[in-house]
């Protein structure tokens, strides 16, 4: 047994796939398969579950896993020590992020990341769903919303703000609703059909379920149909914040927001183990989100 086939192992775990996990070690499939059955071999059991399509951990090879990623991280952080290249990250970054966050406020901050790491590789997929960043081999995902419970590590990147607004037009033709039970007569914008809407007023928390003619599951429809004249809608600050600024969109019910628990979150699925390039491109982001500006409102 030695620490390489342990690290190759690890990478494997970590991406679903030996062919993954060969060409971010930049070594052939066939020497992946020999490393890992050489490891199976040295303890005397299977760590991984071969498919045609992906290859899962055993209960023992997860087990294994989860002991060894301190060692690694150890091992990481001590050869960064002596070589005195913290800052120097090589392979690919697997990030996934929400489609509408991560075309307005990843894609256009990606060349200032690259630029300042040039051996690194990154593959941004963007999904409104939560996938599984373990099962599909992800090191690190972007989250918008109330964190769940979960087996993964978080960082806040930082607090989301969601208001009620509409355009000029709208107000104009159906005029301002001054309180909730006023949206009864006013045309909803729900991000997905049966959507609650849940909010903070003077009295606490409510909750509402809005209706109105148009049903999506595009978020990015429904901005564009607020923008339009449609509607009332629910949007964060990050999606609307120049339209605030420039008043193509208004605040509906000021008195009226998201929880406070609503936030911009980093979900990655180890902190015993959390290689450089991950720790370097969440910092990066923590650091660009963090003014109290950033959003535009």
């Amino acid at each position: 047994m030695n620490l390489t086939d342990i690290e190759i192992f690890a990478r494997v775990a970590t991406t679903g796939s030996m062919t993954e996990a060969a060409h971010e070690l930049r070594l052939s499939p066939a020497v992946v398969s020999k490393s890992i059955k050489r490891l199976e071999e040295a303890l005397g059991a299977r760590l991984l579950q071969r498919t045609t399509r992906r290859v899962m951990l055993t209960e023992t090879g997860r087990g294994y896993y989860e002991r060894i990623l301190p060692v690694l991280a150890g091992a990481e952080e001590a050869q960064a020590f002596v070589e005195g290249r913290t800052a120097a990250v090589r392979g690919r970054l697997r990030v996934s992020a929400p489609t509408s966050f991560g075309r307005m406020h990843i894609a256009p901050h990606l060349a200032t990341f690259m630029n300042a790491h040039e051996s690194l590789e990154i593959e941004l997929l963007l999904n409104d769903a939560f996938v599984d960043i373990v099962a599909e081999g992800f090191d690190v995902a972007i989250r918008i919303g109330e964190l769940s419970d979960s087996s993964l590590v978080a960082r806040k990147l930082a607090p989301v703000r969601r208001i009620l607004c509409a355009a000029p037009s709208y107000i104009e033709k159906m005029g301002m609703p001054e309180n909730l039970a006023d949206l009864d007569r006013h045309i909803c914008l729900p991000a997905h059909n049966g959507e609650h809407w849940r909010l903070s007023g003077p009295d606490g928390p409510v909750a509402l379920r809005p209706e109105g003619r148009l049903v999506t599951n595009s978020s990015e429809v429904v901005r564009e149909a607020v923008l339009a004249g449609m509607g009332v809608a629910l949007r964060s600050t990050w999606d609307i914040g120049p339209e605030l600024a420039s008043g193509r969109l208004v605040q509906v019910l000021r008195q009226y927001e998201s929880p406070g628990d609503v936030g911009l979150f980093a979900v990655y699925p180890s902190r015993n183990f959390l290689p450089e390039k991950v720790r370097l491109f969440i910092d990066f982001l923590a650091r660009l989100y963090a003014p109290a500006s950033y959003w535009g409102a």
